[in-house]
């Protein structure tokens, strides 16, 4: 049995146009994995981890269980699941640790679960469980229109904080003012720090949660024993922070790299999902998925591209299915 999927064989490639759909063997489940169909899958931006060649890319998705193991007791065929890995998502099967994988809550459609899982579960465990957020703090939240600022500005609010949300362009106030974040600022402006500055009476900021790369600049307007959280570079660079900032400030300064919790505190990680899905059964978060939706493997390179163009708002999705189902 066959199936499709974009596979990076001999050489890193240079860009998303390079990408090409290959034909290879379905995978066969593991002890303690399953075999998902792949019905939508989250875009991510780079890896931090550099993958062996040859790869399939992609690492969020949801789907249906095609098979299991057989000592698998935790999935049966024909399930809707969510679920996370390394690398092998950009396909129209994958198989994944029953211990990645979550059965998809009934209010969320296959595409707004394939955004779900590593968006909030990072924006939760940055804002939580590094930032240590309560009530009534205020959080700066960079790249708030983003899969992973939508998320930190929607869970931030239903934990009682006051949300700055920054972003590059004024046209995507509405959807973080939407989304309930208090307040919205332009960080392409020259002063962009000062006008933070302002909106907290001088005192800064308690948190920052970045997945950009803008801590330095950002730590000018952080608040005495503020907490900054990196969580990724989608800018495109890994910065070096002024250290006597630090100091000066008594800021901690944190990182978080949201998979190392599966293999490091597994307890914890488990946390993380049901306070998430409670939060989903509550309606205090849901996923927002980007417009339009891409159809077809083939156009992984028009969903990176997208991204990389900085126009996107909420979560980019690809369907394998190369057309969208007839009405």
């Amino acid at each position: 049995m066959s199936m499709k999927a974009i596979v990076v064989k001999d050489k890193l490639l240079s860009g998303p146009d390079e990408m090409q759909v290959s034909v290879v063997p379905i995978p066969v489940p593991k002890e303690g994995e399953i075999l998902v169909k792949i019905e939508a899958i989250g875009i991510q931006g780079k890896y931090q981890i550099k993958p062996p060649l040859p790869f399939i890319p992609g690492r969020e998705l949801s789907g249906i269980v095609a098979s299991v193991h057989g000592s698998s007791k935790k999935f049966k065929v024909g399930e809707r699941v969510l679920g996370y890995i390394l690398w092998g998502t950009y396909a129209e099967y994958v198989c994944v640790k029953e211990d990645q994988a979550h059965i998809i809550p009934n209010s969320l459609t296959f595409e707004q679960a394939a955004g779900f899982y590593i968006t909030y579960s990072t924006s939760y465990a940055g804002l939580v469980f590094r930032a240590n957020l309560k009530p009534g703090e205020t959080v700066l939240v960079h790249a708030a229109a983003g899969g992973v600022g939508i998320a930190a500005v929607q869970i931030a609010k239903a934990l009682g904080a006051i949300v700055i949300a920054a972003v590059g362009s004024e046209d995507k106030f509405a959807i973080c003012k939407k989304e309930g974040a208090d307040y919205t600022i332009n960080y392409s402006k020259k002063n962009w720090t000062q006008e933070v500055l302002k909106l907290t009476d001088g005192k800064g900021v308690d948190i920052i949660l970045d997945p950009v790369g803008m801590i330095e600049e950002s730590l000018k307007c952080i608040a005495w024993n503020g907490r900054a959280v990196v969580v990724g570079f989608a800018g495109g660079t890994i910065e070096k922070v002024a250290t006597n900032r630090v100091l000066l400030k008594n800021v901690s300064v944190s990182g978080l790299l949201i998979g190392t919790y599966a293999t490091n505190n597994p307890e914890l990680y488990a946390q993380i999902f049901e306070r998430l899905f409670d939060m989903i059964s509550k309606e205090s978060i849901k996923p927002v998925v980007y417009d339009p939706v891409y159809y077809g493997l083939e156009n992984a390179k028009e969903a990176l591209n997208a991204i990389f163009s900085r126009k996107t708002t909420g979560k980019v999705i690809i369907k394998p299915s190369s057309s969208p189902p007839k009405l």
